[in-house]
């Protein structure tokens, strides 16, 4: 099966998005001409490996830098009633990357570098918070007053840092390489159509988040909130009357994960238009409604994802 690029969403409220579109530059026409679709494939599996990786492996660092604290506060003598759990990251989509494909050209070597930062800070972190585990269970603070545990949170913030570097790096270097991979495999797909016009409605969606988070932390603005809605809705709309008719048997079974896809943007638009209600009756974006769209937009992200896997 032809393989095409999975979305990835950002650390933040924002989402970085791998679009399909013409002119991807110098290095994307180096992939055009190397090889066809076998070499447009490899580049979209470590394209689509990474982002699951890069994507599992933050939430796994969220629970951790969350126990380090919990674990300071302990050592120091605050009350910490429950300790935050933290379980070993299972990162099946990272053990796939077994190298660096030849498409992304002269970035090649750069994308090695990060990568091995990427892979070094990501082990060093599950370590650290094993240390930081023993010395908590043997209650070792008790010994030296939390020293060690501060001084461990430290050492994991700062491969927290490094790690988040190396990932943002890497994703704004094969980005180009990705785009232009896609324009191989989409030339002659069967679900071109659908995949190109769901990708108008995740393009769209991205943009509402973008004004979203800005007019979160800053003022809200009705009638820029409500014009984002109706661009998004259009999109939606549009996507959502294609008649999924794909003959071959190999993707017909796409029909309910489209369909799917645009059920999840609809509900999108529920929340959407409530947070517009909720903000103009408050003067601001309340934090359960940016919570909610945050967690909708993951929900049509991972419907989108599934549909062109």
């Amino acid at each position: 099966m032809k393989k095409i690029i999975v979305l990835a969403m950002a650390l933040s409220l924002t989402a970085t998005v791998v679009s399909c579109k013409k002119g991807a530059g110098k290095l994307g026409s180096a992939v055009l001409n190397m090889g066809g679709e076998a070499d447009a494939n490899a580049v979209i599996d470590f394209n689509n490996n990474f982002i699951d990786s890069y994507k599992s492996t933050s939430k796994h660092i969220e629970r951790i830098l969350k126990y380090a604290d919990a674990a300071v506060a302990k050592s120091k003598g605050e009350n910490v009633l429950i300790m935050p759990i933290t379980l070993t990251s299972m990162d099946y989509s990272f053990s796939k990357i077994k190298e660096i494909p030849s498409g992304f050209d002269k970035e090649k070597a750069a994308i090695e570098k990060d990568f091995s930062i990427y892979k070094s800070k990501k082990e060093n972190i599950d370590k650290k918070v094993e240390e930081l585990k023993s010395y908590m269970t043997s209650e070792d603070y008790k010994d030296d007053k939390g020293a060690k545990a501060e001084a461990i949170r430290k050492e994991i913030e700062g491969d927290v840092n490094a790690f988040y570097t190396a990932g943002e790096n890497i994703m704004l270097k094969i980005k180009p390489a990705t785009d232009a991979a896609e324009e191989v495999i989409l030339k002659d797909h069967p679900m071109k159509e659908y995949i190109i016009s769901s990708k108008s409605v995740m393009n769209s969606m991205d943009s509402v988040i973008d004004l979203l988070e800005k007019q979160y932390s800053g003022q809200f603005n009705e009638a820029e909130a409500q014009k984002k809605y109706d661009e998004f809705a259009k999109a939606v709309e549009a996507n959502s009357k294609l008649n999924f008719d794909v003959k071959d048997q190999q993707y017909s079974y796409k029909k309910p994960q489209f369909e799917s896809f645009n059920k999840n943007a609809s509900n999108f638009l529920d929340l959407y238009r409530k947070l517009i209600r909720d903000a103009k009756e408050k003067g601001k974006i309340q934090d359960n409604d940016i919570q909610q769209i945050d967690s909708s937009y993951e929900s049509v992200l991972g419907a989108y994802n599934i549909f062109v896997k």
